[in-house]
């Protein structure tokens, strides 16, 4: 079949859920026999986004070639429960890199290169790739940010120049916000018109529009737009605020936006028939799982990067947020996380007072000093409680310097991350990593992608992935990092009672430390992301045992009730 493409753009104001509304098409459209192929474009300059703030963009998702991404492509993997390549991450400064090193080598043979129509044709031979890899039926394509961002013209020329040549073969997509401000308390469609006009603006008519928006809209707001934006009224779809993203994909199905999608590509139905309720059997009952999960999971995630003046961001960690939803429901609970900035929980008893309570506790990843003690107190209070921990990265690494300070002796045990010259280096950077920071040489050089690892048996973290030999002892796992667990200390440290249970054998590094059974309910630090491999339909094991020991802990006698 010819590839088709659906290219979906924002409308009015950015963070309104581009990339849902692009999970929820594509899950639909695979649940319809569908091969495809999600691409994020965003408009920065950045080569990728391994060198922004987490605070001010959001998490960086790390795909299996090591590509550092916008956390959008997390949604696409999670939605599909398949895993992507760095090649459905498209940037400007990815696309202008590769046109100006083209230009140098003389591949234009010598005519003037200009914005277009060389950028947007290179941003279609990146398209054009990605669908021929992943032999795709349809291309799906979320350009980041608005049609009213002067940046996003070239990607928007794209878009038209494809359709130009294949207009039967292109969809575009506006997800729109409508407001119903709360003076008025009347929805407006005026700001959704505009956005349109800007969008006819650029050569491209919308054939449908997501309607963001507090409440579906009603009747006469559907007319409404389909008469000032030219769209047909059954093409104006509902996207109301929902509690769980996952459950974006029926309402999408309720209004038909399958049948509607593969008419206006000209795909057949007949041969892509839709399934009971436009969902899969998989998708509903995970959505099934979702809504009758009524008891509380209560799990206190203890970071710094979720703070912003007066608000609390969570896209910095939405991975994990994510993977501990998949886990929660998956045994019958309702996932409840507790905010806790690490800054607030180092003096005093602090951590007692915000922990005792919490039914698990997750220390994720990052980097610095900010929060530090904060992060080991709440270590310390998990281990000492027999509280169900689980470290990840750096919350692995600060859970080996704890034990190295509280149990193996080693008062001043340190990360040289924190402070280059601790009298005990537990965990020590790698000599190439700090031959490239010597070097400034910071973009895509941390220890990225898949990377294997050895899982002894008869451990905790063995259990959790389900092996039982040594021929499936080997597991694959995303990194992020510079810093590694110092082998100097290992022996010292199994010698007080630390477990390492997960090496990557090729480079001697140590991947997974965990507590024995016997001495706490569920204690595991992985230097690696698990978070990136977990999918609503298959939650990573990792996050499942540890929902499984947090669940177990919150049936305990004399539990606490929580607080209200």
């Amino acid at each position: 079949m010819r590839t088709r493409y659906i290219f979906i753009v924002g409308g009015v104001m950015s963070g309104i859920g581009k990339g849902v509304t692009a999970s929820s098409i594509a899950r639909i459209l695979k649940d319809r026999d569908l091969r495809v192929a999600p691409i994020k474009i965003d408009p920065y300059i950045n080569v990728d986004a391994g060198t922004m703030n987490p605070v001010e963009h959001g998490e960086v998702f790390v795909t299996d070639d090591g590509m550092e991404t916008d956390q959008d492509i997390g949604n696409y993997e999670r939605f599909l429960n398949e895993h992507l390549t760095g090649a459905h991450s498209i940037t400007t400064g990815q696309v202008y890199l590769s046109v100006i090193q083209r230009e140098r080598n003389l591949a234009y043979e010598g005519r003037c290169v200009e914005a277009v129509p060389d950028i947007p044709n290179e941003v279609i031979a990146r398209l054009d790739s990605v669908a021929k890899d992943r032999n795709a039926d349809v291309v799906l394509v979320e350009i980041g940010g608005t049609v009213g961002e002067y940046q996003n013209l070239l990607y928007l020329e794209a878009a038209r120049m494809l359709r130009q040549k294949y207009p039967d073969r292109v969809a575009i997509v506006l997800v729109s916000f409508l407001p119903v401000p709360k003076s008025i308390g009347e929805m407006k469609t005026k700001p959704t018109q505009q956005a349109v006009r800007t969008l006819q603006g650029a050569g491209l008519q919308p054939d449908f529009i997501i309607a963001r928006a507090p409440v579906a809209p009603d009747r006469k707001r559907r007319e409404k737009l389909a008469r000032f934006c030219n769209v047909l009224e059954e093409h104006v779809i509902a996207a109301p605020d929902v509690e769980q993203v996952y459950t974006v994909p029926r309402g999408f199905a309720r209004d038909r936006l399958g049948d509607r999608l593969l008419d206006v590509l000209h795909i057949s139905q007949k041969k892509h028939v839709r399934p009971p309720g436009g969902l899969s059997k998989e998708w509903r009952a995970l959505i099934k799982r979702i809504e009758s999960a009524e008891k509380p999971l209560r799990i206190g995630m203890v970071g710094k990067y979720f703070t912003t003046g007066g608000f609390v961001l969570k896209d910095a960690y939405i991975s994990v947020i994510e993977a501990v939803k998949h886990a929660a429901w998956a045994v019958g609970r309702k996932p409840e996380l507790i905010w806790l900035d690490a800054e607030t929980l180092a003096k005093g008893d602090a951590a007692k007072k915000a922990l005792s309570d919490m039914d698990g506790i997750i220390i994720p990843g990052g980097f610095g000093h900010r929060g530090v003690e904060g992060k080991l107190a709440a270590i310390k209070y998990a281990r000492e409680q027999k509280i169900p921990f689980l470290g990840l990265c750096y919350g692995m690494q600060l859970a080996v310097v704890e034990y190295a300070r509280h149990v193996a002796g080693l008062t001043n045990a340190h990360s040289t991350e924190i402070i280059a010259d601790t009298a005990h280096p537990i965990v020590d950077i790698l000599p190439e990593q700090a031959e490239l920071l010597a070097q400034r040489k910071l973009g895509a050089s941390m220890r990225l992608g898949a990377w294997p690892c050895t899982v002894a048996l008869n451990t905790v973290a063995a259990k959790a992935y389900g092996i039982r030999s040594k021929s499936e002892s080997v597991i694959s796992e995303r990194h992020r990092h510079r810093f590694e667990f110092n082998n100097e200390y290992r022996s010292r440290l199994e010698q007080k009672g630390l477990v390492i249970s997960g090496v990557n054998l090729q480079r001697n590094l140590v991947e997974i430390i965990e507590l024995p059974k016997g001495t706490h309910p569920f204690f595991i630090g992985t230097q690696f992301h698990p978070e990136f491999g977990s999918s609503p339909v298959k939650p990573h094991p990792l996050f499942l045992a540890f929902s499984k020991a947090a669940k177990k802990k919150s049936e305990s006698p004399g539990m606490k009730k929580p607080r209200m």
